[in-house]
């Protein structure tokens, strides 16, 4: 794995108590830039879901999937409650999550969107 990858389960939404979408990765930090240009999923553009509200990583893809299966079965408002208890604002995680470039290394805006990524030195 790459210094960023992160594998994870996590909520995307379009506001506190707007539209939450679910999902499941291995690069967390991809994934999520690429919800956030309306890239990722068709459902994640249409209903404006940009904002990570919760994340929770894991050490293995099996054990992501398994419990974002479990997620998917939550009725709404145990979605809600388990988001507020991290995050009890609903506030955007993503600048928690955004690599920082190492000593002496750049990466352009337009070099991050297109997802390229900084090479380990």
């Amino acid at each position: 794995m790459s210094r960023f990858d992160t594998i994870a389960t996590y909520f995307m939404a379009s506001k506190r108590g707007g539209v939450i979408y679910l999902g499941v990765t291995s690069d967390l930090v991809t994934r999520v830039s690429r919800h956030r240009l309306g890239e990722a999923c068709a459902f994640t553009a249409k209903y404006k879901c940009r904002f990570l509200v919760w994340y929770e990583v894991h050490a293995s893809m099996h054990t992501a999937i398994q419990r974002e299966t479990s997620l998917k079965r939550y009725l709404r408002q145990w979605k809600n409650e388990l988001i507020e208890k991290e995050n009890p604002n609903w506030d955007d995680l993503w600048p928690s999550i955004i690599p920082q470039p190492l000593p002496g290394q750049r990466l352009t805006i337009e070099q991050f969107a297109r997802g390229e990524r900084l090479k380990d030195s």
